[in-house]
């Protein structure tokens, strides 16, 4: 059977590219709390949760609309079997 949603793993040390719909210091639209990392999603995918797949960008201290950077791990959340990618720019790899 093939399966209909997009593979968190396959994006995993690759660029990819993210469409931010929560910019950095924005409040989340329902619960209000402010998003202290751009947060957005990799177009054209579809994950178990039938949204796109979800990135946290680190390291970009400013508000962006896209972004395009490595993969450098993946946040598996078990209470909703959502993936969240966690992507940096390619010249930053390491965080202290």
């Amino acid at each position: 059977m093939v399966s209909m949603f997009t593979k968190a793993i396959d994006f995993l040390g690759k660029t990819v590219s993210v469409h931010i719909d929560r910019p950095l210091h924005t409040k989340h639209p329902k619960h209000g709390w402010v998003y202290e990392l751009n947060y957005g999603f990799v177009p054209h995918t579809k994950s178990p949760d039938r949204e796109e797949l979800d990135v946290y960008v680190i390291g970009v201290n400013k508000p962006v609309e896209k972004f395009a950077g490595v993969c450098v791990t993946i946040i598996h959340r078990t209470n909703d079997d959502d993936n969240k990618l966690i992507v940096v720019s390619e010249d930053q790899k390491e965080y202290y």
